[in-house]
């Protein structure tokens, strides 16, 4: 895929995004596209969100749980990047009906770094140790393609389908808790929805965090000391419209909420 192309798909991503509108499916625009042309199509993406003012916090980890797997039809990981506009404190009102598209939200680990982590090579230990501390938080994730009908090419250019992040109510040492047995418990409306383990994310978050480190160290790309990383969902993704309220609890870790108007 030649730089117009990839330039136009990316400008194409933003404005879809500016609009709340949606676009077909790159895969179908350009059969031919590859991961690479679509990493390349999210840098585009990025890069005009960053001329507004917005400035990058962090990275998160996209299709990481068998769940969302089979839900989106996808059987890899992605990611993508965070920025300060993405960001919510938990309890906060998140205006779906003004900024996102199609949201549907997933709980999950957030891991705040201490230190940098840059691969390849880089193990579960080295992530433990370049972690300050995690937190719980809900990924509210959105498409900027047409009906969610998406292929890993089409996720990974629209910033692996990332809305906004909403961060818990608690911040706890990677070494207090154990990230693959803990539990979690989502509830919408009042109603308990899913549960789960960490084990459900690449069989621990940990995994998760190396195993982006080191594709992004691959391309260049260090994880830096302060960033926010998602480390992927632990239950299935949840449709949410305005009105609803969501709340989550990760054994261990701690709860966040969330109002969507």
């Amino acid at each position: 895929m030649d730089q117009k192309q990839i330039t136009a798909f990316g400008d194409a991503l933003f404005d879809a995004m500016t609009t709340r509108s949606t676009i077909a499916p790159l895969t179908t625009q350009a059969p031919d596209i590859s991961i690479d042309d679509a990493y390349l199509i999210s840098r585009r993406f990025l890069e005009r969100r960053l001329a507004t003012g917005e400035r990058v916090v962090g990275t998160k980890i996209g299709v990481t749980s068998k769940a969302v797997m089979t839900m989106l039809n996808v059987h890899q990981p992605d990611f993508g990047y965070l920025t300060d506009r993405m960001m919510f404190a938990t309890g906060a009102e998140v205006p779906a009906s003004q900024t996102l598209i199609a949201p549907r939200a997933e709980g999950e680990i957030a891991f705040i770094l201490k230190k940098d982590l840059c691969g390849p090579g880089v193990t579960n230990a080295d992530v433990i140790r370049a972690t300050d501390f995690v937190m719980p938080c809900f990924e509210i994730v959105d498409s900027r393609i047409t009906d969610w009908k998406i292929k890993i090419q089409d996720t990974v250019a629209d910033n692996a389908s990332c809305g906004v992040v909403v961060l818990g109510d608690k911040a706890v040492k990677p070494t207090a808790v154990d990230l693959s047995t803990c539990g979690i418990v989502v509830s919408l409306n009042g109603e308990i929805i899913s549960t789960g383990a960490g084990a459900a994310a690449l069989g621990s978050p940990v995994n998760c965090i190396a195993w982006l480190a080191n594709t992004l160290g691959a391309r260049g790309v260090t994880l830096k000391a302060g960033e926010v990383i998602l480390s992927g969902s632990l239950v299935p993704l949840q449709p949410v419209k305005p009105g609803d309220n969501m709340h989550m609890t990760i054994g261990g870790v701690g709860q966040c909420s969330v109002r969507f108007t």
